[in-house]
């Protein structure tokens, strides 16, 4: 029987869903328009990735404690309206003939930072607007659509890109932004705030708290690192299978489209899959399960060669991939929102994707300088066969039954 979760959750899964398939319109956009536009160097395009990355998130580690004790909808208004502003800027310059290589980095770092901080206060409210027990089918529900935006979305923008120049993929993702703001607002809900004591003050230590918390919690330490090292593994190969794929393989474009898009399907599978399988056969086994198998696929795709063959194995192999991701995310999203406190649901999340990000940009850098020194096809099977151990980092069964602490040090503090 479908779960109801109620009008307000939909606004909310429509603002999610409009900005994300506005993100996968976009998808590559600002490396394309660095190389055809501004006609930058190789590193300058890996250094425009990697350094918006790691720059959003440092500053997106202060965020958190500034979005725990607000109302959480004006944040993601605020979010989203940071997010257009910055997004418009880039056609509107274009446009003038004032675009630059600078300009797409600080935009990368706003828009960045604005997402993780739009990331923290959404999951925060979905705890707030949804109950407990129906976390995982909303979790589903997002995750679902995510990938759905996946398969069409870089397609749709290519097709934009090739009919009316190079920018106008960003003007899709900015007014994907506010169409995103617009449901925020129509959710009729209150806005989730959790008051500060006036009597406590934010110290630099604080900023720390979210580690402390995900540190002291042995299921979220297991997810923390094992979601950590496979999202870093996997999003690290990325620009080297572009390399091996299109530059040495010689894949045409649409080929290369076809080789990522189609699999993406798998993950709404997946998500869609996930729930009746938690029925079926309990919580952690398929968490187990579906860890374990999306640790063994990515090794597949040392076996890539030219021509059919080639694009054949990296359907299937990143298909049962992106279809274990997409049953294993949302229920390790959903414990992890179950086991942090509500009032600082928003400082964790934003601890967590900021270090994600940051050991993405690391990785990315290194797997980088790996795949020179050796080469785009070793440096895929070594990160298959480092993904092959991140699954001992995954919790027992023994510890899902352990409770969660439940406070940071700030409560002590005030205690």
């Amino acid at each position: 029987m479908r779960v109801r979760l109620g009008p307000d959750f939909g606004w909310l899964w429509s603002a999610y869903a409009a900005s994300t398939y506005g993100t996968w319109i976009a998808f590559g956009a600002f490396p394309l328009i660095a190389v055809h536009v501004l006609h930058s160097p190789a590193f300058a395009v890996s250094l425009l990735e990697a350094a918006g990355l790691a720059v959003a998130a440092i500053v997106a580690f202060s965020l958190g404690p500034w979005v725990e004790h607000r109302a959480k909808r004006p944040v993601m208004i605020a979010m989203d309206l940071i997010r257009f502003v910055a997004m418009a800027s880039v056609p509107i310059a274009y446009v003038l003939d004032r675009l630059s290589y600078g300009q797409l980095l600080v935009v990368s770092v706003i828009s960045g930072t604005a997402s993780i901080a739009f990331a923290a206060a959404s999951g925060a409210y979905l705890k707030y607007l949804v109950r407990s027990d129906h976390l995982l089918v909303a979790n589903g529900r997002f995750e679902g659509t995510n990938w759905v935006a996946t398969a069409a979305g870089p397609p749709l923008g290519g097709a934009l890109i090739g009919l009316l120049g190079p920018v106008i993929t960003v003007l899709a993702d900015a007014f994907s932004y506010l169409l995103s703001a617009f449901g925020i607002l129509r959710i009729g809900a209150g806005d989730g705030a959790t008051p500060r004591d006036p009597t406590t003050r934010l110290r630099g230590a604080d900023l720390l708290d979210g580690w402390r918390f995900i540190l002291g919690d042995r299921v979220l330490r297991g997810l923390f690192l094992n979601s950590i090292l496979v999202g870093g593994l996997i999003m690290a190969t990325a620009p080297l299978l572009a390399v091996l794929l299109l530059g040495q393989y010689h894949f045409p474009p649409w080929q290369y489209g076809l080789a990522f898009g189609i699999p993406a399907l798998g993950g709404f599978v997946g998500a869609r899959l996930s729930a009746r399988l938690v029925a079926r056969y309990g919580r952690h086994r398929v968490m187990i399960s579906s860890g374990w198998l999306r640790s063994l696929f990515p090794l597949g795709l040392t076996f890539v060669q030219p021509g059919i063959p080639g694009l054949i194995t990296v359907i299937v192999v990143e298909g049962l991939l992106i279809t274990c991701m997409g049953i294993f995310n949302p229920i390790y999203a959903t414990e992890r929102l179950q086991r942090t406190p509500a009032q600082h649901t928003a400082r964790i999340l934003s601890t967590w994707s900021a270090t994600s990000r940051l050991l993405q940009a690391a990785l990315t850098v290194i797997w980088g300088i790996l795949a020179t020194l050796t080469s785009p096809l070793a440096a895929i099977a070594a990160s298959g066969v480092l993904l092959l151990a991140t699954p001992l980092l995954l919790p027992k069964r023994n510890h899902f039954s352990a409770p969660a602490p439940a406070v940071l040090a700030e409560d002590v503090r005030v205690a």
